[in-house]
């Protein structure tokens, strides 16, 4: 993590100094997110906003952090925002995906998703994201098809690796399992996935030690399990 507390008071002497400079409201609001000031930083994102109501990333980013909350419709209209000012904005479509797909709107995620790629080919994320929705419709070929062109294009993209182990047998399960854990050693559902499939290949050591990983990374359902598993209910 960088120094966001000191990055905040030179912010702070930007605003003293000029008190109109957006773009330095929509940099501090970015640095007390990292730190988790939430109220904070949504001040400074309508901040930003309202001084520079054609702010594009400032929607943008401000859409990424209320979907985060949970605020997902108010997300989806700041994507709105971003799309409206840049129809090219890829980036907008595929977040604006990410919350419709939250939001159980799985065919209007696919229609983002396939404008983002339209736009943008490349897109690896967009492909991923396009994969979750076919797969909550019923379409599982399209889905690992969808996973397996994100992680073409970028094989570094541990979710992509995440969400087709779902959809294939115990032995690539465990395998794209590992390897988004590989790529991301933080990746708390990984383990908590890969132990599922441990305990069905009645492997309850190891499933066990994915469990206790997945628990000191924040995934505190792992633990319910744990007990479970201890006391022979699994």
């Amino acid at each position: 993590m960088g120094d966001h507390n000191g990055a905040i008071q030179d912010y702070n002497k930007a605003i003293t100094q000029y008190p109109d400079f957006a773009i330095a409201y929509y940099y501090r609001a970015n640095s007390k997110n990292k730190l988790g000031d939430q109220k904070g930083a949504i001040q400074d994102y309508n901040k930003a906003i309202a001084l520079d109501p054609k702010f594009v990333e400032a929607y943008l980013v401000r859409g990424i952090f209320k979907c985060s909350l949970g605020y997902n419709k108010e997300a989806i209209e700041d994507y709105n925002k971003v799309i409206e000012m840049d129809p090219k904005h890829s980036l907008g479509y595929c977040y604006r995906a990410g919350a419709k797909k939250l939001l159980e709107d799985f065919t209007g995620a696919i229609q983002d998703c396939n404008k983002a790629i339209e736009i943008n080919p490349k897109f690896a994320d967009a492909y991923n994201v396009r994969g979750l929705a076919k797969d909550k419709l019923g379409d599982k070929k399209g889905a690992v098809i969808d996973y397996n062109k994100a992680i073409e294009l970028n094989p570094k993209l541990a979710a992509a690796y995440c969400n087709r182990a779902d959809l294939t047998d115990t032995k690539g399960a465990i395998k794209d399992y590992s390897k988004a854990i590989e790529l991301n050693p933080k990746y708390s559902e990984a383990y908590f996935l890969r132990a599922t499939v441990k305990l069905m290949l009645e492997d309850r050591e190891g499933a066990l030690e994915d469990l206790s990983k997945a628990g000191e990374l924040g995934y505190s359902v792992a633990y319910e399990v744990i007990k479970k598993i201890q006391n022979k209910e699994l």
